[in-house]
């Protein structure tokens, strides 16, 4: 784990995306036996876990047994809890099905399906909202569906200097509505909305 000293001294923690370290070893199980255990795995389950009972009862021991190995197994993978948290967010967005923004022309096709994939991403794992808040959230799979986000604004026509505030605003305006619990009605008038502003945006130049 990378980490940068905080006010107090104390090392602060960044991101498991930033450590750029491979897994140590082969972990076994409880008798002995070779348990395939690989950081893909781990994640997974950590996902399960987490849809199935949420991040306040999540914990190592919880995941090591789930897995059936020892809980100082899984550190052979991961440095903390935090890291596990980290790892199965992305995962998540790996869910997501990313529009082709190859083509300008849909781009307001496009705009829908990403702003609706995102919202629903809450509703099938209902710790995501609080996850999102709180960690850097820059591992690949979301790298992913920010640059794709980046792409169909700029497949608007959007002048450069107008594009970031564009993207943000339009994912903020749906991670807000998931929060909030908007109704699918309300999010769906508001987002045409935006993409109304985009247009007359776009067409001032």
């Amino acid at each position: 784990m990378v980490r940068a000293a905080d006010g107090a001294g104390r090392p602060a923690r960044t991101s498991v995306w930033l450590e750029g370290r491979a897994p140590r070893g082969r972990v076994v199980r409880h008798g002995g036996q070779p348990s395939g255990l690989d950081r893909e795995r781990i994640t997974a389950t950590t996902v399960r876990l987490l849809d199935a009972e949420g991040p306040a009862k999540f914990s190592m021991r919880r995941l090591a047994a789930e897995l059936n190995v020892t809980a100082m197994s899984v550190y052979w993978y991961v440095d903390t809890k935090d890291d596990l948290l980290e790892l199965a967010l992305d995962a998540v967005f790996g869910e997501l099905e990313l529009p082709d923004a190859g083509s300008p022309e849909g781009w307001r096709d496009q705009l829908r399906a990403l702003a609706l994939g995102y919202r629903e991403l809450p509703e099938r794992h209902p710790w995501v909202s609080a996850l999102i808040a709180n960690y850097l959230n820059i591992g690949p799979c979301s790298t992913a569906f920010s640059a794709c986000a980046q792409l169909v604004i700029r497949n608007t026509g959007m002048p450069v200097d107008g594009r970031p505030g564009a993207t943000a605003a339009v994912l903020q305006f749906v991670y807000g509505s998931g929060t909030v619990g908007s109704r699918e009605r309300d999010f769906a008038v508001g987002l045409e909305l935006l993409i109304a502003g985009i247009e007359v945006m776009v067409s001032r130049g």
